[in-house]
């Protein structure tokens, strides 16, 4: 289904979802992929960022950032010629994918989009996220 790479994105980004809320998150909910996915870089150097892009396949990286740009801002915003750049936006759009994939049908996460994150509610998110994976 995902190739090596992607499928290791998708369980990086995963455990930087879950790392978010056990460390006590207290943005938004609706703010939590920004907070996790684009307020730091996924990999910094262009030569480690080259590396990553040919191990996921730079081709499809570029497809699927142009496609995602296009899509959610209608032009592309990110330059593709720069590898730092956008092997990130490749983890910032995977990041949303697989949040949203963790949070389906989850109670706590749906009914608190707009709220403030709190203690209570994490804890609440985290059992059904481990629930869900059962």
């Amino acid at each position: 289904m995902y190739n090596s790479k992607e499928q290791s994105m998708r369980e990086e980004a995963r455990d930087a979802i879950i790392e978010a809320l056990k460390d006590g998150y207290t943005g938004y909910y609706c703010d939590l992929h920004q907070e996790v996915f684009n307020t730091s870089y996924y990999i910094i150097g262009t030569n480690r960022a080259k590396e990553a892009l040919k191990e996921y396949d730079v081709f499809e990286a570029i497809e699927k950032v142009q496609t995602y740009e296009k899509e959610n801002f209608g032009e592309i915003n990110t330059d593709l010629s720069d590898p730092e750049k956008l092997i990130n936006m490749l983890y910032y759009i995977i990041g949303e994918e697989v949040l949203f994939e963790m949070m389906d049908g989850i109670e706590a996460w749906n009914e608190n989009w707009n709220n403030l994150a709190n203690e209570k509610t994490n804890a609440e998110i985290l059992k059904a996220i481990a629930e869900k994976e059962m």
